[in-house]
């Protein structure tokens, strides 16, 4: 299966919370972890990829948390995918590192790189600013699912 790894969801998820926010607003880990059923050790990870990257900024001490590093309309989705994973490859045969001796004559390889080429031009238009205007839905189901599961665990007997 060609996909995306869990930390990169969990990196889109976490930019989507804060660009749904008002412009400037500056939010704890644990808050973004609790409202968007992301666990706090995995966003805490991820916050330093997106930050060096610059789409988070984060400031310590009383008061600290993170925010959007640019606009919301500057970060795109390919951006996040980089942060995380790094350059979007189809096939290793595309990524520079490895050498393919038919490089260049390769029918099969031209077609790798043409869809490769597609994905990333499509990841790139895909900007934060169009994907929080529909983000109230988003956190709608995450506040019903936390509350869900909030429900059953407090239903549960304790063992």
């Amino acid at each position: 299966m060609i996909g995306i790894s869990r930390q990169t969801d969990y990196a889109a998820r976490l930019v989507l919370h804060l660009a749904a926010l008002p412009e400037g607003t500056q939010v704890s880990i644990a808050e973004i972890s609790a409202l968007r059923l992301l666990p706090v050790a995995l966003v805490r990870r991820l916050v330093g990829p997106l930050a060096k990257a610059g789409i988070l900024r984060t400031s310590r001490g009383t008061g600290g948390g993170i925010r959007l590093g640019r606009a919301a309309a500057a970060i795109s989705l390919l951006d996040v995918i980089a942060a995380v994973e790094g350059p979007v490859v189809l096939n290793q045969c595309l990524d520079g590192r490895h050498t393919c001796p038919f490089t260049g004559a390769c029918p099969v390889q031209d077609a790798w790189a043409a869809a490769t080429r597609v994905l990333e031009a499509h990841l790139a238009g895909v900007r934060f600013d169009a994907l929080a205007r529909d983000s109230e839905r988003h956190l709608a189901a995450h506040l019903s699912r936390h509350a869900a599961v909030r429900k059953t665990a407090s239903t549960c007997p304790v063992a």
